[in-house]
This record gives structure tokens, C-alpha cells and sequence, in this order.
């Protein structure tokens, strides 16, 4: 199996998306021994936002456009969904950052979600191009987006949902760790609840 790892926050290592994802990759990888993980942080390392270039090209033939995936233009946006379609499974950390994802994974996003090339038109319109497979997402929020503290709209996960779902990955799921700001005993009891979601889901 190949995991394609994810990472979003500008905490690096200590922010607790991160901490959670790599509970999920221990569970992944006691179900497969061997397992590969490839890592992309994109906080460390982000992807470019799309630019003129980018626009020039997926304009072009799809022939055309091909050959310029080599010389520039969607040449980063190729690499990046190359790298997507080698996954097996794929592991995401992401805080959520007022109210929806850091800009460093939407950048990311923007780059894999391409016209003709991951998603399609069609008369019933956009149809995903990509094989689905397991997509594994760890949330990390100073408050509460559910539950009975839950105050604070949640544009994180639909968004999601409906735009890995738009180039044909619908197997997703989601694993919280919420109310991060409200101090160690807060967190302490989000650890412990994202641990039993964890078990739960795995055990399944």
C-alpha cells in the first residue's frame, strides 16, 4: 500500500491535525505491514497558486496541453495529481482556519482539481476522472464545530466532501479534535475522544 500524507498547518510536527494523522497512518500501517508514506507539507513546502500560465494551458487541445504539462504551465498541477493517482490511501492534517481549509491545502486543491484531467463535463455535469480509494482526514479546531458546545460554523468538512467527490473520491472520513483553544483539560478530553473515534472506526 502507498499513503500519501498530507500535512497543512504551519505548526509542523506539534499541531494536533498532525498528531492525530499519524495515530490514523499507526492504524493503517498495523493493517499493512510494508506500507509506503509519502510525505507532502504543504506548509513547509507549499504548491504555487494557479497563475496565467496554468489558465493559458487548460485552454489548450487536450494534446496540446499535454505536452505543455512538460515545459510549464500545468507542469506542477501534472506532477501533483501524478502523485495523487499513486496513492492507495490518502491521509490528510489540516487545521481549520476561520471556518474552512488553509489556503496552503485550497492552493493544493486548485492544482489536482483540473478540468479534463481529474474531473470531466458531461450533460448531468462534472464527473470525476480519478479511481476512488480511502481518504483519511485529520481536523484540528481552537472551538467546537459539533456536539452540544458546537458554536461555530463548519465549511471545512462539505467543502470537502464535495470537491474530492467532484473528481471521484467519495470514501472519506473524518476525525476531529475540537476545542484545541479551551485549555489542557479541553484538550486532554479531545485526545481522548478522537482516540475512541479511531478505534471505533478501525475496528469496525
Amino acid at each position: 500500500m502507498k499513503i500519501l500524507h498530507i500535512s497543512c498547518s504551519p505548526r509542523g510536527k506539534a499541531s494536533e491535525s498532525y498528531q492525530l494523522s499519524q495515530r490514523i497512518l499507526d492504524q493503517l500501517k498495523e493493517r499493512n505491514p510494508g506500507a509506503e508514506i509519502e510525505a507532502l507539507d504543504l506548509a513547509a513546502n507549499p504548491v504555487s497558486h494557479i497563475g496565467s500560465g496554468y489558465m493559458a494551458a487548460i485552454g489548450l487541445a487536450p494534446e496540446v496541453a499535454s505536452e505543455s504539462s512538460k515545459t510549464g504551465g500545468i507542469e506542477e498541477s501534472e506532477r501533483l495529481i501524478l502523485q495523487l493517482e499513486r496513492a492507495d490511501c490518502i491521509v490528510i492534517a489540516t487545521p481549520m482556519h476561520n471556518y474552512t481549509v488553509p489556503s496552503v491545502l485550497k492552493a493544493w486543491l486548485d492544482q489536482v482539481v483540473r478540468a479534463g484531467r481529474t474531473f470531466g463535463l458531461s450533460p448531468e455535469g462534472k464527473q470525476g476522472l480519478l479511481a476512488d480509494r480511502p481518504v483519511f482526514v485529520a481536523i484540528s479546531s481552537g472551538s467546537y464545530r459539533f456536539g452540544q458546545r458546537g458554536r461555530q460554523p463548519d465549511f471545512l468538512q462539505p467543502y470537502l466532501q464535495a470537491i474530492f467527490a467532484m473528481i471521484g473520491l467519495h470514501n472519506l472520513s473524518f476525525f476531529s479534535m475540537q476545542g484545541t483553544a479551551f485549555g489542557p483539560q479541553a484538550l486532554a478530553s479531545a485526545r481522548e475522544e478522537s482516540d475512541l473515534e479511531l478505534a471505533n472506526h478501525f475496528s469496525a
